[in-house]
């Protein structure tokens, strides 16, 4: 089988601290990836950055937005711009601010020879956790068993943003029917995947408490989150 060809993609808000090594380090671990960023104006530089080095390296895109739009809909703008690029086969997920390590990239792509649907799991192995305080802890965790007992989703961490999905996984989804715009559109993509009968598998990950900047989850996003998995779980979604 030749070398898979994965994009990242990688949705930014105020990341200019962090995306410029971000994309060297992808980019090493890779080897023969290419990087996607999908920035929502970030009115810190981010997308200035990126757009230099995607000027010295073909394998670095860039896709601005005009403006904060949802996490959701971001990784939409991406998927649709990663299948337009006609040797790619595998897409991978993943946050801008380091708290999903580079170095396991590899592991994602490795796991496409079993699985469809592959997710950085902090949970398979105990709580896989850095930095966090206990109080952020306790809703992550219960968020995420909250959402798993709703959908029956097949995997112990279905709130992990650090995902890879096979090529074919992306063009079966219909990706202009995905409702979701903020965080929970990480569980309605694995949801759809999951009925479409894709094969779904974890690796474990230790997730990073964020190396600077702030956490960008909202009030709504949680609100949105809670009603979704019950959408889901009851059919009220378009397939």
């Amino acid at each position: 089988m030749p070398a898979r060809r994965p994009v990242v993609i990688i949705p930014t808000y105020n990341e200019a601290d962090n995306i410029g090594k971000l994309i060297e380090e992808v980019l090493r671990a890779l080897g023969n990836g290419r990087v996607l960023i999908v920035d929502d104006n970030s009115p810190d530089g981010t997308s200035d950055i990126v757009g230099k080095i995607a000027e010295k390296n073909p394998d670095v895109l860039l896709a601005k937005r005009p403006g904060k739009l949802g996490l959701g809909t971001a990784y939409i703008h991406g998927f649709k711009k990663a299948l337009a690029l006609p040797d790619v086969d595998c897409v991978i997920g993943m946050d801008a601010d380091f708290s999903h390590s580079p170095q396991y990239l590899p592991d994602f792509v490795k796991a496409l020879d079993e699985f469809d649907v592959v997710v950085g799991s902090r949970y398979l192995n105990g709580i896989s956790v850095v930095n966090w305080p206990i109080r952020r802890l306790f809703i992550s965790f219960f968020a995420n068993n909250y959402a798993r007992f709703i959908t029956g989703l097949p995997v112990r961490d279905c709130t992990s943003g650090f995902c890879c999905y096979k090529r074919e996984v992306l063009e079966r989804i219909n990706l202009d029917a995905v409702r979701a715009r903020g965080y929970s559109f990480l569980v309605e993509m694995k949801y759809r995947a999951h009925e479409l009968g894709f094969r779904i598998g974890e690796i474990p990950i230790i997730f990073f408490e964020r190396r600077s900047g702030q956490t960008k989850m909202s009030k709504l996003d949680i609100l949105e989150a809670i009603f979704t998995v019950w959408r889901l779980r009851l059919g009220f979604y378009k397939k």
